[in-house]
């Protein structure tokens, strides 16, 4: 999509020149606007066409039941699912009684720009009626992350070629029209009517509708008002259970133009009254008001400049990366910035794609570039996690297990996957909780944080362990019957990433347990359960293969028939759309680098030599079926030395939503892959680690790379990183002073001093191959002379 000519490659912005209805539903994702609380997909302004209409608050689910064929003991009977609450950007349009719609009369102009400067997302429409007459339509729109429940649009209509008689609708609506989903299991169940209508009322150009869910018992609260100015302008207002109205009429001049600000204010409680959020939509809309549009728009570029000041990379060589990794940053920052107290979902908020559920990869892949880029959403995002630990108690116990067993896919920390060798089983999602609490760790130093929040969820995920694994007659602490990263293989022995991850939690656990003691008695733990920690930690059992020099993804995964890839047609990817996971279970083949991205998280358990026959081995097994798997590759092909090809994987990473890679960018964007973006760059290409002796760098640059900029976390501070083909540039911008370790050299920065080192140039990788018609596209002539090829 983005190497279309409608999508010009812009260091700052997202821009599509024309309208391609082909393609809607994919764009109304790439240009939603959001906070974190409120999401408003990138629908046209006056509501029709759509592709799917998006407007959600995050924690605003409706409860479907899950019925099974066979139930049985500990499958959850309900499911959360992400609806589409009441609209509130919608707008439409008459132009001397003829309703503006693109698809009649003739458009002449559209263009739409998401600024990731402004934070705005920009309209810009020429459009001539059936009946002859030409207006020029500007719109823009706000998901404001100072007032995180407002959502604002401006509107201007201006006649090009004569008078006009105008008519705005200016609308609130519940309960649209959904699509059918697809066939693909991927995509989001639907629900329709999930709002129950409860109060509707308004005044001058005000209107609030409010509404209750059916079966969650969520109460959903919104309101709009209006600044109307022009020439001879009307205004009436009205209101019905489902849909509330502010229509503006004016009669326009050549040359005049009428302007509309809406103002959209959003609550939503499981416990307050209706008479309350009432109260707290009008009280929204008034501070709004008083703000006024250019004091939101103000507060949100003062918002963004300070963001984009530490968060900023900066990729000298690649335009479509530069723009990739922006547009990146910006969608992770909506999807988390005012998501308090809220899960931070697989697909944020900007579209319905797996149900609206959070799953590890928030922990595993998002968190870790907030932690760098925006560290107050990870305090938030693990606060979260922290306050399902009552539920996630009692789930663990319901499955025989001691601390707590957090959901494979949830929105309030219930398990909602009806799949239990993928769902139950996937055990690892407590260690990119605890991963994620380590990184932050690192990188803030919160105490606080560490004595309350980070000190329960490291206890609760450790108990988990210590009780979900034994110690073989060898004395080595097993896990057994469990489903790692990689979907094509379930309830295996030995899960390498599993059980290397759970070594990680197992002593990060003992080490804060330790730090605070004070704290053992109120938590129960006794010296003698933190001995048991730590011998598990110490005995955990890592499977190795001394014939092939391998790490088998899990024991006895290398002894398996390989998949037959040469006989499967390119159009039967992804698998699990076409073969049964009965055949996909046993076979030696891999929907996402599950070892790799052990090597990934935990290279400090490989040697060198290792890492390089492990990420060889894997590779020719691979298939990219899950939008993960890029991005751990390209940091790891950058680790063994394998430079061009982590840049092919690079710009698959950056451009799985934007070409829409995965099929599925119409129900939203993939923000681990967004994030993974980050990742290939910083921890590839800046060969940046967090580990326990601290910041780690070993910076090398592909060919396609001319120079990169980035900053990081660190110990309290903020560490500003600058990458060309010869040296490397330290400068810590916040802090006293840092120690870091530059290609094994340690490297003392203090105050705002600058400091040179040479960038390193790593030996040739080794060579590898993948399945055949699963290499990802060249974004550089390779040595074999063949040119780059186009995605």
């Amino acid at each position: 999509m983005i190497t279309h000519p409608a999508f010009p490659v812009e260091p700052w912005s997202l821009r599509a020149t024309s309208l391609d209805l082909e393609v809607l539903a994919q764009t109304e994702s790439l240009f939603a606007v959001a906070n974190g609380h409120l999401g408003w997909r990138g629908n046209l302004d006056e509501g029709d066409p759509h592709g799917l209409p998006g407007s959600y608050l995050s924690g605003v689910y409706e409860v479907r039941p899950m019925p099974y064929a066979e139930p049985g003991y500990g499958y959850p009977n309900f499911g959360e699912t992400i609806i589409n609450i009441t609209d509130g950007k919608i707008v439409r349009l008459l132009v001397d009684d003829e309703p503006f719609d693109v698809r009649r009369g003739h458009l002449l102009k559209h263009e739409q720009e998401l600024d990731l400067r402004a934070g705005v997302l920009r309209r810009t429409v020429e459009w001539r009626s059936p009946a002859g007459r030409t207006v020029r339509v500007r719109t823009t729109r706000i998901a404001s992350f100072t007032q995180r429940a407002i959502g604002a649009v401006d509107y201007r209509v201006e006649p090009l070629d004569g008078p006009a008689r105008v008519v705005l609708q200016s609308e609130l609506v519940a309960n649209e029209p959904m699509p059918e989903p697809e066939a693909d299991p991927r995509a989001a169940a639907v629900l329709a009517e999930p709002l129950v209508a409860e109060e509707n009322f308004g005044h001058d150009a005000r209107v609030q509708l409010i509404h209750t869910t059916g079966e969650s018992g969520l109460r959903v609260a919104v309101g709009m008002d209006h600044e109307v100015s022009g020439p001879h302008v009307h205004v009436e207002s009205e209101w019905y259970p489902d849909q509330g109205r502010v229509t503006i009429a004016s009669e326009l001049a050549q040359g005049e133009h009428v302007r509309m600000v809406k103002y959209v204010a959003h609550a939503w409680s499981s416990r307050r009254t209706a008479p309350a959020m009432r109260d707290e939509v009008a009280g929204e809309l008034t501070l709004a008001r008083e703000s006024g549009w250019d004091g939101l728009i103000s507060e949100q570029r003062t918002f963004l400049d300070t963001f984009w000041e530490h968060a900023d990379v900066v990729v000298d060589g690649d335009p479509e990366v530069q723009q990739a990794v922006r547009f990146a940053l910006f969608h992770i920052l909506q999807a988390s910035a005012r998501a308090e107290g809220v899960a931070i979902a697989s697909k944020g908020l900007t579209g319905r794609g797996y149900d609206g559920h959070a799953f590890w990869d928030t922990e595993m892949f998002v968190l870790p570039v907030l932690t760098s880029v925006y560290p107050k959403a990870v305090a938030h995002a693990l606060g979260w996690r922290h306050s399902t630990l009552p539920t996630n108690r009692v789930r663990a116990r319901q499955l025989g297990l001691d601390g707590a067993a957090f959901p494979w896919r949830t929105i309030t920390g219930k398990e909602c996957s009806g799949y239990w060798p993928a769902g139950a089983a996937a055990f690892h999602v407590n260690a990119a909780i605890a991963r994620a609490v380590i990184g932050y760790l690192r990188s803030d130093g919160d105490s606080e944080f560490e004595h309350t929040v980070a000190l329960d969820l490291l206890v609760e995920t450790a108990r988990l362990w210590r009780s979900l694994g034994y110690f073989d007659e060898d004395g080595r602490f097993r896990i057994d019957g469990v489903t790692g990263p990689d979907e094509y293989s379930a309830l295996v022995r030995n899960n390498l990433y599993t059980n290397l991850m759970a070594r990680e939690n197992l002593t990060a656990a003992v080490a804060v347990v330790e730090r605070y003691r004070d704290r053992m008695p109120d938590l129960g733990i006794t010296d003698e359960e933190l001995g048991g920690w730590r011998t598990a930690a110490d005995r955990m059992f890592l499977p190795y293969d001394e014939r092939r020099g391998v790490h088998p993804q899990s024991s006895g995964f290398t002894d398996r028939e390989v998949w037959d890839f040469a006989t499967t047609p390119p159009d039967h990817y992804p698998l699990l759309l076409h073969y049964p996971y009965f055949d996909l279970y046993r076979k030696q083949v891999v929907k996402q680098a599950d070892v790799v991205l052990a090597v990934q998280w935990v290279p400090d358990a490989f040697t060198p030599e290792q890492k390089a026959r492990n990420f060889a081995y894997y590779e020719r097994l691979t298939v990219r079926d899950s939008s993960l798997s890029a991005c751990s590759q390209a940091v790891v092909a950058a680790d063994v030395g394998a430079m061009d090809l982590a840049y092919d994987y690079l710009g698959e990473t950056a451009l799985i939503d934007l070409l829409d890679l995965e099929h599925n960018t119409s129900d939203g964007l993939h923000l681990a892959s967004l994030a993974g973006i980050w990742l290939a760059l910083v921890q590839g290409f800046g060969g940046v680690r967090r580990r326990r002796s601290g910041l780690t760098l070993r910076p090398a640059l592909p060919r396609g790379i001319d120079r990169l900029e980035f900053g990081v976390e660190a110990a309290g501070c903020r560490l500003r990183v600058e990458v060309d083909r010869t040296e490397t540039r330290y400068r810590l911008v916040r802090g006293d002073e840092l120690t870091i370790q530059h290609d094994g050299a340690s490297v003392t920065l203090r105050g705002n001093e600058i400091r040179v080192m040479p960038t390193i140039r790593p030996p040739t990788g080794p060579v590898v191959t993948q399945p055949p018609g699963r290499e990802p596209a060249r974004r550089y002539p390779g040595s074999d002379g063949r040119p780059a090829a186009a995605y």
